[in-house]
């Protein structure tokens, strides 16, 4: 089984959050792990911001995107194409999102058309996890 993460779910193995061991366990059980790059620099901002408010030291979040950036290689990621991004566009206004869970979705499509076995989406985000199952989207549990 494939995982997808969105950005929430990227976040929550590298920033202590409610759920995070049980994701942590999920991605070590999967045979990979995919995501957009566009997550990358989501994933990234949102470090940032955890920084910003003081939940993370200097050191703390320092750590957080070393470990971030080594593993960001041994992840699969959907690029970023026109087609997907008009995908996106269309979710986002069939399904009421916002743009970049829109690209999440639509790379999570993407996938499960080339890859062969099955592909699991994980995302925290209400709206975007109701979408992905009306697209059909296998939805694990934790993100459900």
């Amino acid at each position: 089984m494939m995982l997808y993460l969105d950005t929430s779910a990227l976040v929550k193995l590298y920033v202590d959050e409610p759920l995070s061991q049980e994701l942590s366990a999920a991605v070590d059980e999967a045979e990979a792990v995919a995501t957009s790059l566009l997550a990358y620099a989501e994933a990234m901002a949102a470090f940032a911001r955890v920084r910003r408010e003081a939940r993370l030291s200097p050191q703390g979040y320092r750590h957080v995107v070393d470990a971030f950036e080594e593993d960001w290689s041994r992840y699969i990621t959907v690029e970023v194409t026109d087609r997907l991004v008009k995908t996106a566009g269309n979710l986002a206004a069939s399904r009421a999102l916002r743009g970049y869970d829109a690209l999440h979705l639509a790379s999570a499509l993407s996938l499960r058309e080339r890859v062969p076995s099955s592909v699991m989406f994980v995302a925290f985000d209400r709206a975007l996890t109701i979408a992905a199952k009306r697209e059909a989207l296998r939805i694990h549990p934790l993100g459900a």
